[in-house]
């Protein structure tokens, strides 16, 4: 909202402008969300206690768990209300409101948050820790990341092999003379027909670039810009130079189709290929299918294509995230902290691969409307710190599944939206770690009728240990944060 009145205030008063750039939108979405989430909270835990809505503990499991959480008893629960509210309530003050992936990213936090509430409220009622079945939850947790899944698969965010970066960039000397050869051309011939196209300052440079010297880095990255801006145009191509281009099964089916009525991503997929055709020789031949390829990290370049699987892969990483943020929430601001790190370290992973120069730098797939994940991660994060300021030990108040799932859906959510998906098990490395011990446990106690851990999740067999509970989370926090450096240290790993 306050980006729309700032562009309109701006032709009045340039100080305006500042509240334009999405850092500064992040920044102040990351304030705003931590004093909203200070200013309900009260209010909020005060209504949670009149309304009864406390944490029931269990007898029935591990009496020496019990004896040590039996304080907690009443502690009111579902405080992941003021999570979701917060962030929504930062959102709509500081984003652009429009951005596809912002949209995503929200509708996971809240479907998610909604199965959560259900559970949660299910639980109360029956003043019992058991609410939704497993099947009911999973099923809500399914449906989300099928959604999700079909969204990315048949409405793309990934540039991919239509759009062009730096690396795509054979020789940029013989580019620039290509250019140059053609900029006084009489005759509309195909590179003439790009060169019209670019803008009289990016026209000016390669003018002025030395024949035999290499293109400056300002003026690469201009010329990228505008390549993938003429990609989107319709009448790029003409009857001649599409009966000169080779043939191959994606030219018979956009003709066959008609340039006319091609989408915008068949569009820009059929342009690529004009500019492959145009520029033989300087720009490479692109990929194919980039959005259902999963970035291997350390590798320039590899990915591994999923094709049609990869709506199942994406449907897997909201259900294990969700699961597992779920899993870690069993003391005082761990769930709460470890997500806020991971959300850090995805925040930043938006802002780079929001833009052509880092991203290509750092050979990472480019996401050009990844811009406003930063300004919701920083949301996330205002607000964990937020809710972390009662939920620190003693707590005050609980997320309940309906915070839990929810910040686990988002996390997942930023990880798919970012094209860094099997970066995930790092950033979120803690939570790993925590569901793995319950499958060792589990799988164990099966197998061999042993447990390997005196209670799973990982946190609860310190706590048996006789950890107290804040060293537990301090050093657990510790570990989240030297994952999520090692996360951002692989990105310039290639």
């Amino acid at each position: 909202m306050l980006y729309y009145l700032a562009q309109f205030l701006t032709p009045y008063m340039s100080v305006f402008n500042v509240f334009t750039y999405h850092t500064v939108r992040a920044g102040a979405a990351a304030l705003t969300g931590f004093l909203f989430c200070l200013l309900i909270g009260p209010y909020v835990i005060k209504r949670l206690r009149i309304l009864k809505i406390g944490q029931h503990i269990k007898k029935d499991y591990v009496a020496d768990l019990h004896a040590l959480h039996k304080g907690k008893s009443g502690t009111p629960t579902m405080g992941g209300v003021m999570i979701i509210a917060s962030t929504l309530f930062s959102l709509l003050l500081w984003s652009t409101l429009v951005n596809r992936l912002l949209l995503i990213v929200t509708g996971v936090l809240c479907m998610l948050g909604l199965v959560g509430f259900i559970d949660d409220f299910i639980k109360l009622k029956r003043k019992h820790n058991d609410g939704l079945s497993a099947r009911a939850k999973m099923a809500g947790q399914i449906v989300t990341g099928l959604a999700l899944g079909l969204i990315l698969y048949f409405f793309p965010i990934t540039i991919g092999s239509s759009y062009i970066n730096t690396d795509h960039v054979l020789d940029w000397p013989g580019l620039s003379n290509e250019f140059r050869a053609h900029a006084a051309d009489p005759t509309a011939s195909p590179v003439k027909r790009v060169w019209d196209r670019l803008s009289p300052t990016l026209q000016r440079r390669i003018l002025s670039t030395p024949t035999d010297g290499s293109v400056d880095k300002k003026s690469r990255t201009l010329l990228i810009e505008e390549l993938n801006a003429v990609i989107e145009e319709r009448d790029l191509s003409n009857a001649t130079l599409i009966a000169e281009m080779p043939a191959s099964q994606d030219m018979a089916r956009f003709l066959g189709k008609g340039v006319a009525n091609l989408t915008g991503r068949e569009l820009t997929q059929f342009n690529r290929l004009v500019l492959e055709h145009v520029f033989a020789g300087y720009i490479a031949h692109g990929g194919r299918n980039l959005h259902t390829r999963v970035e291997i990290p350390g590798f320039k370049g590899v990915t591994i294509p999923l094709g049609p699987f990869y709506i199942l892969f994406i449907m897997f990483i909201i259900v294990a995230m969700s699961n597992a943020v779920n899993i870690t929430d069993g003391l005082d601001g761990l769930a709460a902290g470890v997500s806020v790190i991971s959300l850090l370290a995805y925040t930043g992973i938006a802002y780079v691969v929001s833009r052509v120069d880092w991203s290509d730098y750092l050979y990472l797939v480019y996401v050009p409307e990844a811009s406003e994940l930063t300004v919701f991660g920083a949301a996330m994060i205002g607000t964990g710190l937020g809710f972390l300021w009662f939920n620190a030990h003693p707590a005050e108040v609980f997320m309940g599944d309906t915070g839990s799932l929810a910040l686990g859906g988002a996390i997942g959510a930023m990880a798919v939206l970012t094209k860094q998906e099997l970066l995930l098990p790092i950033v979120a490395g803690l939570f790993v770690l925590e569901i793995l011990s319950v499958t060792i446990q589990v799988a164990s106690f099966k197998t061999t009728g042993k447990r390997v851990f005196r209670m799973a999740p990982l946190h609860h067999h310190f706590e048996l240990k006789g950890w107290s509970e804040t060293k537990i989370t301090i050093r657990f926090w510790i570990i989240a944060i030297l994952f999520a450096l090692m996360s951002l240290g692989t990105l310039k790993l290639r």
